[in-house]
């Protein structure tokens, strides 16, 4: 059996790295949920989630993945039969669809190529057709985790204004909270589904949903059955006063101490160290793409993520090979694909506690992957993404 030595990259898009300062944070004992010192502890993280989310509405938490909050703002803002839209971006998308269906909600799909951005146009047009305002709720995931696609909320946004159309409009940031710039009051978003395991660099187990005061008046009047994920329960006035169980004081812990962090770095440089990252991760593709090697499965550059970079492998080559290459030998673990992707693209995550020589390392590690598992490409991609890094740093 193999032995792995040194340090293990973990470059998966989620959960990501989980940083020292975290993990110490949390190793310590468990405290009085009910009293003032976690209370303390508890408005101090939910405000530093407000100035994440750039929000003043509410925020809720939840002992759960991003799976739950995606649950969370279907039975709390929806009845049965209610038709909602969603605008197709990937995996993801279609996924928390399958959950609509689930719940017995009416499911319309916004078709759209999963290597390109969403269309605004496709969804005004779509929105102005549904004269009787049918459409009770558009979701959107922002930063398509299975693809490497960003998608622009605040066109879509300006999209459903310009139809004038009354739908809620539900934006999944699960991987681009914290990574990339996201503003829930600017960009008119009704409810937001985040998770603690990606740029908030927490392990997986939280998650987080911003509500604006439209969706807090439709959770009243909703009919889907509804008991853990209950808003009326959880919220008194414009915050969270209860919670379901047994609170998870040590995440809170862990996300105090990660907030502290993202505000020390401040979250422009937050950004703008994701950006710098993901272009040198996309350099080293391009090259890569040489002698009809690999390419990054997002078209557009302006659509290209800053968190994760879905890499498509030629026709005829397994990604999974490439993944188990990188991993065995290297001990760097890369993303899979997902739905119709698997075997087909390997995603490289560039978000939460992540630097430079992180990433060249396995940038390094990839490279020589593609070498043993005889995959063309063209050489020297490591060495455009230092060239790049060199020159940004």
């Amino acid at each position: 059996m193999a032995v792995s030595r040194g340090i293990h990259f973990f470059q998966n898009p989620g959960p990501t790295n989980i940083p020292d300062r975290v993990l110490r944070a949390m190793d310590r004992g468990t405290i009085d949920f009910t009293g003032a010192q976690f209370k303390a502890i508890a408005e101090e993280c939910f405000a530093g989630l407000k100035r994440i989310f750039k929000t003043r509405q509410t925020i809720l938490g939840y002992a759960a993945s991003g799976h739950g909050a995606w649950e969370a703002a279907l039975v709390n803002l929806f009845s049965p039969g209610d038709k909602v839209l969603v605008v197709e971006t990937g995996y993801f998308s279609l996924n928390w669809g399958m959950r609509c269906e689930a719940f017995g909600l009416e499911v319309e799909t916004l078709g759209n190529d999963w290597r390109n951005a969403a269309d605004p146009a496709a969804l005004e047009t779509r929105l102005r057709d549904d004269r009787e305002h049918a459409i009770k709720g558009v979701l959107v995931v922002h930063n398509e985790t299975s693809t490497g696609v960003v998608h622009d909320v605040a066109a879509l946004r300006r999209a459903i204004d310009a139809a004038a159309h009354p739908a809620l409009f539900l934006v999944d940031v699960i991987s681009s909270l914290a990574s990339m710039d996201f503003r829930m009051d600017e960009w008119g978003v009704d409810v937001v589904v985040a998770g603690s395991q990606k740029g908030l660099m927490l392990p997986t187990g939280m998650a987080f949903t911003g509500v604006s005061a439209k969706a807090l008046a439709a959770a009243a009047d909703a009919k889907l059955p509804r008991v853990y994920w209950d808003w009326r329960r959880l919220v008194e006035g414009s915050s969270q006063a209860v919670w379901n169980g047994t609170i998870p004081v040590h995440f809170f812990y862990g996300l105090q101490e990660a907030l502290h962090m993202l505000e020390e770095e401040g979250l422009d440089n937050v950004f703008a160290r994701h950006h710098r990252l993901a272009e040198a991760t996309r350099r080293a593709v391009r090259v890569w793409r040489q002698n009809d090697g690999p390419e990054t499965f997002a078209v557009d550059p302006r659509a290209q993520s800053d968190s994760v970079t879905a890499v498509l492998t030629p026709e005829g080559y397994d990604a999974n090979k490439v993944r188990e290459v990188c991993l065995s030998k290297f001990n760097v673990s890369l993303g899979g694909g997902l739905g119709p992707l698997q075997g087909r693209v390997f995603r490289i995550g560039h978000l939460g506690d992540l630097n430079e020589p992180m990433i060249l390392g396995s940038l390094a590690a990839v490279e020589m992957a593609l070498e043993l598992t005889g995959v063309p490409h063209g050489k020297g991609g490591v060495a455009a993404a230092m060239d790049y890094l060199v020159h940004e740093a």
